[in-house]
């Protein structure tokens, strides 16, 4: 039987290097030819891995005498930590080629000019009722998140502990939606809800506002909706007159339409509020003159007010001979349609582009 290498007599010193050698230089002979980092991994494998071909003269090395064992060990380290150190930098330096590649593909010509994208904006409600919460933050309110009042309500907070009699023609079938998850379960029919839901669970003094969505059963028109938007405002403290309350809301009516916009207040009635009152101001579409806009009034009405009723203070645990206060509500789309001259409460839920893009500022 013929004898394999393994078997065979043990070789010399000299022959071991001289092998160490050629295998080395068939090692380099093969990185230079590889084109990737694959390649290189692969040579690497095929000369230094477990069953590599330098590792082999290693596993060999009890074959050989006590006195050449040790020198070829070194033989064979120095060989494969020098073919180790080669494999290593020819990847670095195709690594550093690949990023420099990427560099080059990827780069920008800062000259070229740049390519327009058009970039949503907030809805005219959103920016209406942002504006309006900044004007009345100025002035210390506080806005409450809209999770405090929620839209699905019932009859106590929506009617009752606002003090609407149990006859009130707002409480009757064609103005509000009830819903049939029980008899007394709506959708709001204003935002007046915050203010028994916050006066039940924060001290005194009150001072907050309250955006959010209503719901009343109207007929659809230019200047009406099922579903429109109104922002509550609520001060409880000590010492508040009705003068504060016309200052307050004179302020922010020369702040949202500009002090030239001539505006008036007018005795009126609500049930959570006496005495109460309504704010209008001069009509944009007219300017006074008269249109059928305003109804040839030259005015046009944009929130509602008055003093907290006694009852409605009773209601949440506050003493009304010690704690007097005053409420107002307005709609948002009132307000935006006379800011910015819009004479259909419709356009606002059309999503008509060339009508959204009016407010792209």
């Amino acid at each position: 039987m013929t004898k394999t290498k393994a078997e065979s007599a043990p070789q010399s010193v000299s022959d071991i290097q001289k092998e160490l050698d050629a295998l080395v230089k068939a090692a380099q002979g093969e990185l230079n030819a590889a084109e990737d980092s694959a390649s290189v991994n692969e040579v690497r494998v095929a000369y230094l891995g477990k069953k590599g071909k330098i590792n082999l003269i290693r596993r060999n090395l009890k074959n050989l005498s006590a006195e050449d064992r040790p020198k070829v060990g070194a033989l064979v380290n120095e060989a494969g930590d020098g073919l180790t150190a080669e494999i290593d930098t020819r990847l670095e330096s195709m690594g550093s080629a690949a990023i420099q590649q990427k560099i080059q593909s990827e780069a920008l010509d800062v000259t070229m000019p740049g390519v327009y994208r058009r970039q949503g904006k907030p809805h005219p409600l959103t920016q209406t009722t942002r504006e309006i919460c900044q004007v009345f933050h100025s002035m210390g309110f506080e806005v409450i998140d809209d999770n405090v009042c929620p839209e699905v309500e019932t009859e106590y907070y929506n009617f009752e502990a606002l003090n609407f009699p149990a006859d009130h023609p707002a409480r009757d079938m064609q103005d509000t939606f009830y819903t049939d998850v029980a008899p007394q379960v709506l959708l709001r029919s204003q935002t007046s809800n915050a203010q028994i839901r916050y006066m039940e669970t924060h001290e005194l003094p009150v001072r907050v506002v309250s955006p959010g969505r209503v719901y009343r059963n109207e007929e659809v028109s230019s200047r009406k909706n099922v579903l429109f938007h109104q922002l509550e405002g609520l001060l409880v403290d000590t010492d508040v007159t009705l003068s504060d309350l016309k200052g307050v809301l004179q302020s922010f009516a020369d702040l949202f339409f500009g002090q030239s916009r001539p505006t008036r207040f007018r005795t009126s009635y609500f049930p959570f509020t006496e005495p109460s009152a309504e704010m209008d101001v001069q009509c944009i579409f007219c300017e006074g003159a008269g249109c059928r806009t305003c109804g040839q009034l030259g005015w046009l009405e944009i929130l509602g007010c008055g003093m907290v009723d006694p009852n409605v203070l009773k209601e949440v645990g506050i003493d009304p001979e010690k704690h007097v206060g005053f409420a107002f509500g307005m709609g948002i789309e009132r307000l935006a349609m006379l800011k910015y001259a819009i004479d259909n409460i419709r356009l606002f839920y059309t999503n008509d582009l060339r009508f959204l893009q009016k407010f792209q500022g």
